[in-house]
C-alpha cells in the first residue's frame, strides 16, 4: 500500500498520505497552474472564515475541470485514502495559490456544502503540489487538545483529516504554496467508525501480505463487512 503516516491530535486521526501523484503528474499540474488565471479564496469561503481567508484560487474552466480530472483519478486508485476515508461524495476540489504575505486564519469547514445537492463535510483534505523547499511557512496547523500540530508535506503528499477541526495555515513568507483542498462525505459518519474499520482493513491487508488467504483473514473480512454493513449510510 502507499506510505502512510498516522499520527492522532486528542482523538483526532490525522493520516499522512505520502505519493498520491506521480512526479509526472505533479510537473504537468504545476505547469498549468502557472499559466492558469487565479481569483479571490474568498468567494468560496463561508462567512465567517471570509474575514480570515487570503489566498487566490484557479478560476473554473477548462484547466480547473481536467486537473480536477487528475486529482479525482488519484484518490481512486490510492488504496490507503479509500481504506481509510470511505468516500461517499467529494467536493469539487480548490487548486489554490499562496504568495508571500497570504494566509488562512483560525477556521473550520462548512458542515454543509453545495448548492442544490447538499452534501455533509466529514473528512477534509490538502494535497501538496510543490516541496517545502519552494517555500517558507504555510504550513497547516492542527488545533488539537494536545496542542498545535504542524504539517509541511513533501509533493504529492496529502493530509487527510475531520472536517471539525479547528485550522489555519500560516502565513507563506517565501516563495509560492500550491496545493489542493477538498472535502468528503463519508459512507460511514463517525470517525471513530471509520478510524475501527481502517484498522481492520490495514491489519488484513497485511495480514494476506504475510500468509495469504488464510482462515483468520477470513474472518477478519467477515467483521469489516459486517461493521460497514452496520455503519454505511448509502
Amino acid at each position: 500500500m502507499a506510505a502512510v503516516d498516522r499520527q492522532m491530535g486528542g482523538k483526532i486521526m490525522i493520516l499522512c498520505i505520502g505519493n498520491v501523484l506521480t512526479p509526472a503528474e505533479l510537473e504537468e499540474i504545476i505547469s498549468q497552474l502557472k499559466t492558469a488565471e487565479f481569483v479571490d479564496g474568498k468567494l468560496t469561503a463561508g462567512w465567517h472564515a471570509r474575514l480570515v481567508k487570503h489566498n487566490t484560487q484557479l478560476k473554473k474552466g477548462n484547466t480547473s475541470e481536467t486537473l480536477t480530472q487528475r486529482v479525482s483519478a488519484a484518490l481512486k486508485r490510492n488504496p490507503v485514502f479509500q481504506m481509510a476515508v470511505r468516500p461517499k461524495a467529494i467536493r469539487s476540489p480548490l487548486f489554490s495559490r499562496y504568495d508571500v504575505g497570504m494566509s488562512y486564519g483560525t477556521h473550520v469547514d462548512n458542515a454543509v456544502m453545495g448548492e442544490g445537492e447538499l452534501m455533509r463535510s466529514d473528512v477534509s483534505f490538502t494535497l501538496f503540489l510543490n516541496p517545502p523547499s519552494e517555500y517558507d511557512g504555510g504550513e497547516l496547523v492542527m488545533e488539537t487538545t494536545q496542542g498545535d500540530q504542524a504539517f509541511k508535506l513533501d509533493a504529492g503528499a496529502m493530509i487527510v483529516y475531520p472536517s471539525t477541526t479547528l485550522h489555519r495555515v500560516e502565513p507563506v513568507t517565501r516563495g509560492v504554496r500550491w496545493v489542493v483542498v477538498s472535502w468528503v462525505q463519508s459512507l460511514v459518519r463517525e470517525a471513530s467508525d471509520r478510524e475501527i474499520l481502517f484498522d481492520l482493513d490495514t491489519a488484513r491487508h497485511r495480514l494476506f501480505e504475510q500468509q495469504g488467504k488464510t482462515a483468520e483473514f477470513d474472518l477478519l473480512s467477515k467483521s469489516l463487512a459486517n461493521l460497514l454493513r452496520k455503519w454505511a449510510e448509502v
